[in-house]
């Protein structure tokens, strides 16, 4: 009888060891779980905060969307100039001719500041009305890429080699040639050309790139300055005869740090 008590307790006692064991198992099972449902948020908000974010010293543009357009793009054609040979007041002049002063269309929707047409072009497009409905023309992600679009359209292009044998500072010329080559048909091209590079004086962006002239006052604003590498707010101001005090209030700046390729007063008009 005993022996039948203690078979029956030991029976109990097993039984009762594998429940637990197998709570145990199940609960073990169930973590994983827990722990993805927690963990899937948090991944959705780290790649939130660690997307690029764009930061630059800006300076405020006065005066017409003409005067505002010289003073934010002309570092840039400048820089073309020097980069591919093309006069630095031809390029504003087409960009302020062709996006309206940055106000059309294309260049608002699009950056596309020259009016070029997709041809070959394998990256995002814009479908205008120009010379036919819904025409193709590229779409840039940044400003800056439509002027360098310009300038290999121009440099790369067979018909426009008489552009490059005419001297930098001969604007007269280069807008003459340009509806020669095809670029435009109104005949009128030329004329609007030279009539916005005389009004607006753009020919001194040219003269500062030959080494004719060593500073420019950008239309409205006073002397700028596009930021080079190696440039500090110290090096500036002894270039310009001012004060790294007087710089950074003349571009509300609240640091010492500056962006390679943003333009600063360096001196008010």
């Amino acid at each position: 009888m005993k022996r039948i008590v203690c078979i029956i307790g030991l029976t109990i006692l097993i039984f009762s060891c594998g429940s637990k064991k197998r709570a145990v198992s199940k609960t073990n099972r169930s973590k994983p779980k827990t722990e993805r449902v927690v963990k899937q948020p948090e991944n959705k908000q780290n790649n939130a905060v660690s997307e690029p974010t764009r930061t630059a010293n800006t300076i405020e543009l006065t005066g017409t969307p003409t005067e505002q357009y010289i003073q934010l793009y002309s570092p840039i054609a400048q820089n073309e100039m020097r980069l591919y040979g093309i006069p630095a007041s031809i390029t504003l002049a087409q960009g302020i001719l062709e996006s309206g002063s940055g106000k059309g269309r294309l260049s608002v929707e699009a950056n596309n500041h020259f009016g070029i047409k997709c041809h070959e072009w394998t990256g995002a497009k814009i479908y205008h009305d120009d010379d036919a409905r819904q025409e193709c023309f590229r779409k840039y992600n940044d400003a800056r890429y439509s002027f360098r679009d310009h300038s290999l359209f121009l440099k790369e292009r067979k018909r426009y080699y008489k552009l490059f044998e005419l001297q930098l500072d001969d604007y007269r010329g280069w807008a003459k040639e340009l509806r020669a080559a095809g670029y435009a048909t109104d005949r009128k091209y030329p004329d609007k050309l030279i009539s916005l590079i005389e009004r607006y004086q753009l020919y001194k962006y040219d003269e500062a790139v030959l080494g004719k002239t060593s500073e420019i006052n950008s239309v409205g604003i006073g002397l700028t300055h596009q930021i080079m590498k190696g440039d500090t707010l110290y090096s500036l101001s002894k270039r310009y005869n001012t004060t790294v005090e007087e710089i950074k209030r003349l571009n509300n700046l609240k640091s010492n740090d500056l962006t390679i390729g943003n333009v600063l007063i360096v001196k008010s008009k």
